[in-house]
């Protein structure tokens, strides 16, 4: 894990920390000599929850930051807080047939995969599911991208995501692929009950083996000169298909 890694960057990421995630939170590093009346805010909250917090010179939290928009506000963080792979089994059970879960098959930017986690969160989803290699981590830049989305919801991080497709097919839960050539449109799709929504990373989109572990492929319909979005909005317009589809139930 490299040195950001260990970091939370930002006032709206270092508040969610330590109100969704405060067991992790090791440190609080305030800007010395600021007025911005949220660093109080965050301030009085982490000595409220017995963190220690430090007053330090702009240069330090540049320092650690290494380019990042810190805001005056840096947590050291123990870990990033994501759930094992066995967990998942019990979060579907627990959705009671409406479950929504959020499939990411090797997003590796991690202002992607912040702008996920955030659209997820908002749409209320059971959980997300990463794969371990060849995907952007839980850190700080996700973190802060995500506005505290990666505090709120679980994210699974497994070890063979084919596998973990196979184990939600066997509870009951349809696996559907985004893909830009299905035949299939993403608003004809029924999407109400337990549901996985898959979408591959950045440029090469959905794996070999991903696509042909998914039950059916399907397209968002887009009637203009785009050939792709970009895969935080595609995730946003299949999610919020899927609560569409929920609400008017």
């Amino acid at each position: 894990m490299s040195r950001r890694d260990n970091w939370v960057v930002g006032i709206n990421a270092v508040a969610s920390a330590l109100e969704h995630d405060v067991e992790h939170v090791r440190e609080v590093l305030l800007e010395a000599g600021a007025k911005n009346p949220r660093l109080a805010g965050i301030e009085e909250t982490a000595r409220r929850r017995e963190v220690p917090v430090r007053r330090v010179p702009l240069q330090s939290l540049e320092g650690i930051a290494g380019g990042l928009r810190h805001q005056g506000a840096i947590a050291r963080y123990e870990a990033p807080r994501t759930h094992d792979e066995k967990d998942l089994a019990g979060l579907v059970e627990a959705a009671e047939g409406k479950a929504l879960v959020l499939v990411l098959d090797g997003v590796q930017d991690p202002h992607n995969l912040g702008a996920c986690l955030r659209t997820a969160a908002a749409a209320g989803v059971t959980a997300v599911v990463i794969p371990k290699d060849k995907a952007a981590p839980i850190n700080a830049t996700v973190r802060k991208v995500s506005a505290g989305a990666a505090d709120r919801i679980p994210v699974v991080s497994v070890t063979n995501l084919a596998r973990c497709l196979r184990g939600l097919k066997e509870q009951g839960v349809w696996i559907y692929g985004l893909d830009g050539g299905a035949a299939a449109g993403l608003h004809g799709t029924d999407l109400r009950g337990n549901v996985a929504l898959v979408l591959g990373g950045e440029g090469e989109g959905l794996r070999r083996l991903t696509r042909e572990t998914c039950d059916g492929l399907v397209r968002i319909p887009m009637p203009g000169e785009m050939e792709s979005l970009n895969v935080s909005v595609a995730t946003g317009v299949a999610l919020f298909e899927a609560v569409r589809q929920r609400e008017a139930v």
